[in-house]
């Protein structure tokens, strides 16, 4: 994903790539950040975050939950804004986040694409017209390096139908079926996590009621969307930091979908 969004970024007239970070054990350390993308950008790949804020106006973050909240913290004391695409954060991680947008613009979002968050509009909308004779369930597959499940994208389209069909889903939400487990029950939105190879991500939502069924999905067939629209979120950020109007954002603010 680092890549693709350095790709990303080189092909931008209004933005520039300020610095790039690896982990310290990494090969790439000390080389040309487009190296691997056979181009020469001028920036050295590093560790060094604090090195990496003083030249940057905007932090753009897909790695995972502990750097994530390390990195907006220190995102947070440079007053650089942040965006983050990081999945499997928990509570205390998305606390941490808020935190921060006390200080900072920050756009946090499990999944970038411009289409998923349409889609997002989109299932809420369908939960709230379909109402309760439908039954929800949420199939989504990713490769199999992938190493949290269900997928964050997945657990988003699970919130937005609760929350547009009135449930909550940590009450509501069914992560697992195995042996006899009875009827499904009402009200119920049930998930159901496949990985294999290098599908990049396959998401589903099925709305199955008397007589027919609903599917609204999304496929994604390049990892150029996520960085596209992490681009996008960072546009925002700038302006929102250009305007010291710090907060905790989402897609939907980004876009314009509220």
């Amino acid at each position: 994903m680092g890549q693709t969004l350095i790709a990303a970024i080189l092909g931008q007239q209004d933005m520039k790539l300020a610095a790039a970070l690896e982990v310290a054990e990494s090969p790439l350390l000390g080389h040309d950040a487009g190296g691997p993308l056979g181009q020469v950008t001028g920036v050295v790949t590093g560790s060094d975050l604090a090195a990496a804020l003083r030249e940057a106006d905007v932090l753009i973050d897909f790695t995972r939950p502990t750097a994530t909240v390390a990195h907006v913290h220190a995102c947070a004391g440079a007053g650089v804004g942040a965006v983050v695409g990081t999945t499997g954060l928990s509570e205390a991680d998305k606390k941490a986040l808020a935190e921060a947008g006390r200080t900072i613009p920050l756009v946090y979002a499990p999944n970038m694409s411009v289409g998923v968050n349409v889609l997002l509009k989109l299932v809420a909308l369908a939960a709230q017209r379909l109402g309760g004779d439908y039954d929800v369930e949420i199939v989504e597959m990713h490769h199999r390096h992938k190493v949290d499940a269900p997928s964050g994208t997945a657990l988003q389209l699970g919130e937005a139908a609760a929350a547009a069909m009135g449930r909550d889903l940590k009450n509501d939400g069914v992560f697992a079926r195995d042996g006899v487990i009875g009827e499904r029950r009402p009200g119920a939105i049930g998930f159901a996590a496949l990985r294999g190879g290098d599908v990049i991500g396959d998401h589903t939502v099925i709305f199955a009621g008397p007589g027919e069924r609903i599917e609204l999905a999304h496929k994604a067939s390049s990892r150029t969307t996520f960085a596209h629209g992490a681009l996008r979120a960072a546009r925002f950020v700038a302006a929102q930091r250009a305007a010291n109007a710090p907060g905790l954002y989402d897609m939907r603010d980004v876009l314009g979908l509220d």
